[in-house]
């Protein structure tokens, strides 16, 4: 375990964060620097941005969160997590326990994996259909003729829209009539990880970080929030993700929003 001394000088280190207000991924990474108490630089990354600009700065992805470490570039929360836990050990983000890092592990990895193209598969639907949420979108990232960028962006958009998630799908209506159907399960699972402990809050662990940004994104969705407000989820996510601010107006078709009423009675 390193001194609190010993802590505080690697914190020094040249650490930079390459973000988007908007991600959810974004705020896994911010949130687990900020839990152990890393000083470091954001880099603010325009939403449709993101390829050029990271391939400029040097990562050969293009997707955030991208993290350089005193020269080591890491892209993905997950692969985060690992080099954030072994260079700041306190608090750690994993269990020493090998069985219960396990349980943890597979949790995070469920939740960036199948849990979080949920809503990136949903707005990147909606964005693709509704210009007023593209420019919505461009005014709240501080873009210049935020009408303009709207009108322009569609293609750029549409694009995404058709880009193949990690689990298979991607952000066409049998995608997003697909996450709906599933979302109340998903939200149970939720749960569930939290009561039997694999999910913890004191201190946050990366199953909690990975899992409670996606339910906090899930709830920003005016469509949503009555939906993930009734899961035990819900609560310690608003508290751990309180300045996650990115909210969403209703911008989903309510015969789309039909299997989710049935499945969860709301």
């Amino acid at each position: 375990m390193q001194a609190p001394e010993a802590q505080y000088a690697a914190s020094r280190m040249a650490v930079v964060l390459y973000w988007m207000a908007i991600s959810h991924p974004s705020h896994v990474a911010r949130k687990m620097l900020d839990l152990k108490r890393v000083d470091y630089e954001l880099v603010n990354v325009l939403p449709l941005n993101q390829r050029v600009h990271l391939r400029l700065a040097g990562f050969t992805g293009g997707t955030v969160p991208a993290l350089k470490l005193d020269g080591q570039k890491v892209q993905g929360s997950r692969q985060i997590s690992r080099v954030l836990d072994q260079r700041w050990p306190e608090p750690p983000l994993f269990p020493a326990d090998p069985e219960a890092r396990a349980r943890v592990e597979q949790a995070e990895r469920w939740g960036e994996q199948e849990l979080q193209p949920v809503p990136r598969r949903l707005f990147r639907f909606a964005s693709a259909q509704n210009r007023e949420l593209r420019r919505g979108v461009a005014r709240a990232s501080g873009m210049p003729a935020p009408g303009l960028v709207a009108a322009a962006s569609k293609p750029v958009v549409s694009y995404y829209a058709r880009t193949i998630e990690s689990d298979g799908r991607r952000a066409s209506e049998a995608g997003v009539r697909a996450d709906l159907a599933a979302l109340p399960m998903m939200l149970d699972r939720a749960d569930r990880l939290m009561a039997d402990g694999t999910i913890a809050l004191d201190p946050p662990n990366a199953a909690a970080v990975q899992i409670l940004a996606t339910v906090r994104l899930l709830d920003n969705f005016a469509d949503l929030h009555d939906h993930v407000a009734a899961h035990a989820c819900a609560a310690p996510a608003r508290e751990l993700f309180a300045d996650y601010r990115a909210r969403l107006p209703r911008v989903l078709d309510p015969e789309l929003l039909e299997p989710l009423r049935a499945k969860s009675g709301v």
